[in-house]
């Protein structure tokens, strides 16, 4: 089977632009060649060279070069940017726009353009376990959908849904949650003795541990609770003190806020 071919170019080099770059080299998806953006200052172009993406002299010569066109500015420029590099989107390019919170409706009138794909990646791109949403404006083809879900399967997993959800989908998706408890987890096995190195990777770890066995197994993570959980055992002993503390609660509460509060900025 042919290697799909084509230009990619990202408009702002920041490190989410980075790891996406690095994942799709590192897959074999795209050569570094075929990857170019932009920045003004000298340490992020070396950040980029680094693994041979092409530096040009502006995001509009690189959406000039580019068939598929990523959009990974702050949100709250979104808007300039596309205003100034309206001229070049061209009917042959694809824009895929990563920009938290800007909706494809905002982004079909800033650009003038109709070819959008909307992206939520998360920061676990970084080391390839991304989980990402997609969804498609109506003039995207079956073949922008399929480019664009082998970009993002190069630094994780990825999903296609309705736009209605991706507010949701931030509130859901923040690791920020799970480094708390993995930090919580460590700070308690320091309390009970164990040295902090240790604490911390054994906490981890078994963070990492359970989600595989969520992903691999396709069992409902409550099953998987029980079976660890014995009468009268240590398990059970933790898992109540949890629920008295609402634990479950607590979880569900961020996630409602954190959508709504996108929403908010949206």
């Amino acid at each position: 089977m042919a290697l799909d071919v084509y230009k990619l170019g990202f408009v702002g080099a920041g490190n989410m632009a980075e790891s996406i770059a690095r994942g799709v080299v590192k897959s074999g998806l795209l050569s570094p060649t075929s990857i170019r953006t932009y920045h003004s200052r000298p340490n992020r172009q070396a950040d980029f060279l680094s693994f041979g993406v092409e530096i040009l002299e502006s995001s509009g010569q690189v959406v000039a070069d580019s068939d598929i066109v990523i959009l990974s500015v702050k949100p709250q420029v979104a808007k300039k940017v596309l205003l100034e590099l309206k001229p070049l989107f061209t009917d042959d390019k694809l824009l895929v726009s990563i920009a938290a919170g800007i909706k494809i409706k905002d982004l079909q009138e800033w650009s003038g353009h109709g070819r959008i794909i909307r992206v939520m990646p998360n920061t676990p791109s970084a080391v390839g376990e991304a989980a990402s949403v997609m969804c498609m404006a109506d003039m995207a083809t079956k073949k922008d959908e399929e480019r664009v879900a082998s970009l993002f399967k190069a630094v994780g997993k990825v999903w296609t849904v309705d736009e209605k959800y991706f507010d949701a989908v931030t509130g859901l998706s923040g690791p920020a949650y799970v480094y708390i408890a993995i930090e919580a987890l460590a700070d308690g096995g320091v309390a009970a003795g164990l040295p902090r190195d240790l604490a911390l990777a054994l906490a981890s770890q078994t963070v990492f541990g359970a989600s595989a066995m969520v992903n691999n197994t396709g069992k409902h993570p409550a099953q998987l609770k029980d079976a660890v959980t014995s009468p009268a055992g240590t398990t059970i002993a933790g898992i109540y003190e949890l629920e008295k503390a609402g634990f479950r609660s607590a979880l569900m509460s961020a996630v409602i806020a954190a959508t709504n509060r996108c929403r908010e900025l949206s």
